[in-house]
């Protein structure tokens, strides 16, 4: 057994430290089955343990990964052999729900479906939402400053945080566990570690911002023949809606057609239409809000925005046109994309994506829906040909972002797998930034290696 190992027992105690078949029956990820390799995997319960860890392996100059729910779509989480892993699943307390100010205060192990039942029971509302909300964790949420279904009204998870306790790589613990929406005495330090994928810091508990539970939820499926009407319906409910819009979800027709075959869901609607939209408004006056939404719907109708539309009667109907826009992994295996560019652009860019695939593989496939009111798509490209297609499909998807003003990553980070692609999203002088917070913070790179920051 290595030194490191060792002191890592002597520090933790063995029950925390596991080595061996412990570790290789442990999935690589939720999408990758392939056994875990890694040196050790250490499963601390508190942040003092965290930081004994961190500091143990820094005198030991030993690189360390951070496990959450490994549901990241990056490979940012998975570990290399000479890789000891951390993992918050035991930090998993939600500390206090305080219902004055509007916080909770949890673990970073915290699952994000448990945290959000939690605060419903107190009439209260923590609006992140994503598909993976029955695995992910808190932690990795931060790490990754995730996006979801509520972003166009809510923000992203950045928006969400007040405070937040680290680890940093020498063991130091930085505590900012700010309860106020207001604070500028200085440097607003979280702020580097929410999205920074654990290269900077691990994040062991924080402060989230929670807000009144709506006592009203109005969800449609609608259907329209083009682009330009998907986009002005939006701006039509964003206006009309005043604020109470929460969710307008695009699904491009081959996608639905995908996740609604013989092997998927069960279509509400024909499903031969170009556009669905998921479209969901929630308020405080159940009667009047839905009186307003489906009157907006039948405006829709009448102004020829929409060519169909069903509104869900119940939890159950609600729930089931939601999985078909949250259960993409009908249509896997594919490669999976995360992009972002205005939303004026965003017809003309699958267009142009559409056409590349066709070109290369004239029998290939593209699926895409997103979250389009804050600028996000998720692409899935099936070349359906043999060999290792993934780099020429990268080409295609990411090539027209540039020209656009796109992002490779709107929501799931880099990891490993975007790492090439970072220039074409980033500047010299901001990855240089990058590069220059990564040696001060972790000099000796031993947080998530490998990760985010071209070499």
């Amino acid at each position: 057994m290595s030194d490191v190992i060792n002191a890592l027992i002597k520090t933790l105690g063995e029950d925390c430290v596991f080595t061996g078949e412990a570790i290789s029956q442990r999935a690589t990820s939720y999408w990758n089955h392939a056994p875990t390799t890694a040196l050790a995997l250490l499963k601390p319960r508190t942040t003092a343990q965290v930081s004994q860890a961190l500091a143990t392996c820094n005198t030991h100059r030993q690189p360390v990964v951070t496990h959450g729910g490994l549901t990241g779509c990056v490979q940012g989480a998975d570990a290399h052999p000479e890789e000891i892993i951390i993992s918050l699943e035991r930090m998993n307390r939600i500390e206090h729900i305080d219902r004055n100010s509007g916080t909770a205060t949890v673990e970073a192990g915290v699952i994000l479906e448990v945290l959000q039942n939690s605060v419903a029971e107190q009439g209260l509302l923590f609006p992140l939402d994503l598909g993976a909300r029955g695995s992910c964790t808190i932690g990795g949420n931060i790490a990754t400053n995730a996006g979801g279904i509520n972003v166009l009204r809510y923000g992203m998870m950045r928006n969400l945080v007040l405070g937040l306790e680290v680890v940093t790589a020498d063991g130091t613990v930085l505590t900012s566990m700010n309860q106020m929406l207001k604070n500028n005495a200085g440097y607003d330090i979280k702020q580097l570690f929410i999205g920074s994928e654990g290269t900077l810091g691990i994040v062991t508990r924080a402060v989230l911002k929670l807000f009144p539970q709506p006592t009203s939820c109005n969800t449609a499926l609608v259907a329209m023949d083009s682009f330009d009407k998907v986009t002005a319906l939006l701006n039509n409910l964003q206006r009309d809606l005043a604020g109470t819009l929460s969710a307008y979800e695009v699904m491009w027709g081959e996608y639905f057609r995908g996740v609604t075959g013989d092997n998927g869901h069960r279509p509400p609607m024909r499903r031969d239409y170009p556009f669905y939209v998921v479209v969901e408004a929630e308020g405080a006056d159940a009667e009047a809000d839905a009186v307003r939404f489906e009157r907006l719907l039948e405006m829709a109708f009448e102004k020829e925005m929409i060519i169909d539309a069903v509104i869900p009667k119940s939890e159950s109907e609600r729930r089931e046109v939601w999985n078909i826009r949250e259960d993409f992994e009908v249509i896997l295996p594919g490669f999976l994309y995360d992009v972002s560019l205005p939303i004026s652009s965003m017809g003309l860019y699958m267009e142009k994506v559409h056409a590349g695939i066709k070109r290369k593989w004239p029998q290939g496939e593209c699926f895409a829906l997103g979250h389009i009111a804050d600028g996000n798509l998720h692409l899935f490209t099936r070349p359906n040909t043999k060999g290792d297609w993934h780099l020429e499909s990268d080409k295609i998807v990411y090539a027209p972002l540039q020209e656009l003003g796109g992002s490779v990553s709107a929501e799931h980070g880099i990891g490993t797998e975007k790492i090439r692609w970072l220039p074409s999203s980033r500047t010299r002088e901001e990855i240089s930034m990058m590069r220059l917070l990564k040696t001060t913070l972790d000099p000796c790179n031993l947080l998530n290696p490998g990760r985010v920051i071209p070499a």
